[in-house]
């Protein structure tokens, strides 16, 4: 299965950017992996906003 290329930038851009992987270790996880690592991040991000 292949997933949108806008989808797939955007994940990519997100954990790179918070966690500076580079780009080909990031296309190299599964899907599912990328998905959980970006509401990993949103999480965390929502929680430093919430002040915890």
């Amino acid at each position: 299965m292949t997933h949108p290329p806008r989808r797939l930038r955007e994940e990519s851009a997100c954990i790179a950017y918070h966690f500076h992987w580079a780009y080909g270790d990031i296309l190299g996880l599964p899907h599912e992996e990328r998905r959980a690592w970006v509401r990993e991040i949103a999480r965390l991000n929502g929680a430093a906003g919430d002040g915890r």
